[in-house]
């Protein structure tokens, strides 16, 4: 015959009794009796932090966490029924939960923590002062600086990261625009002027002669006759102290840019 406890023996012998049986025999039959027992209390406190984006059900097992966390610790000699031992366990796992993993953007632990009190703060001043509060006032009454508050509010729209196909505005033809249509492309000018600035690095090593035969070949588009003539020398020497610049330019180029400049 099964020993295994059931909901209404549960009633019969009293949750502490059958807590403290769970605790000395670690039985998993009678935890999943308990587990199922106070499954509704986690449920109705997961479902008072559902108003965000995290879901209810993953709420519920973060809830299931601190219920048998709770049960493991919990002493009845303190004179406190389970359930108000339970209560603040599961509602601090839930809210940690929420703190440290739902937020889209990592943030200091401490903006984390000083958002719902500030936002306390602001309804109580709100009540005290029959208007909104300043954040000075704000910043006094939680004994933090004006700095801190500020801080905290705005890292506070990090909660949500919104997606950059998210439609803002439409445009004057009636389509409309995301984000991702504001994004900047990578300009290819940026790497034009870091090879123009190696390159310029580079003619360091050559003669003059030398870099007037680069400069007139390969970017005034002359040949090496009409470089020649405009020298004065033979489009043969041309030719040699060509080949000589580009060597004297692919061992420069080959060096680190770093030792170059």
């Amino acid at each position: 015959m099964s020993t295994r406890p059931q909901r209404q023996s549960l009633m019969d012998d009293g949750v502490s009794d059958l807590i403290r049986r769970y605790q000395e025999e670690s039985d998993e039959e009678i935890q999943e009796v308990l587990v199922d027992h106070f499954t509704p209390l986690v449920e109705t406190l997961a479902s008072k932090f559902t108003k965000g984006s995290e879901p209810f059900e993953d709420l519920v097992q973060v809830g299931m966490i601190g219920l048998l966390a709770a049960l493991k610790r919990y002493d009845p000699d303190f004179g406190k029924s389970f359930e108000s031992f339970a209560v603040p366990t599961i509602v601090g796992e839930i809210k940690r939960h929420i703190r440290d993993k739902t937020w889209s953007v990592h943030v200091p632990r401490r903006i984390k923590e000083l958002g719902p009190r500030i936002k306390k703060a602001a309804e109580e001043l709100t009540i005290r002062y029959q208007r909104s509060p300043s954040v000075d006032e704000i910043a006094q009454y939680l004994d933090v600086t004006p700095e801190e508050v500020l801080e905290t509010m705005e890292m506070g729209r990090s909660y949500n990261a919104v997606s950059v196909d998210s439609p803002i505005e439409a445009n004057n033809e009636g389509s409309q625009v995301t984000l991702l249509d504001l994004v900047g492309n990578r300009d290819a000018g940026f790497e034009k002027v870091d090879q123009q600035l190696l390159l310029q690095k580079a003619f360091q090593v050559l003669t003059d002669r030398e870099q007037a035969i680069i400069r007139m070949t390969f970017f005034d588009n002359l040949s090496q006759k009409q470089v020649g003539d405009e020298l004065g020398i033979s489009q043969m020497h041309v030719s040699r102290l060509q080949r000589r610049a580009l060597g004297k330019l692919r061992e420069a180029i080959r060096v680190a840019p770093s030792e170059i400049i």
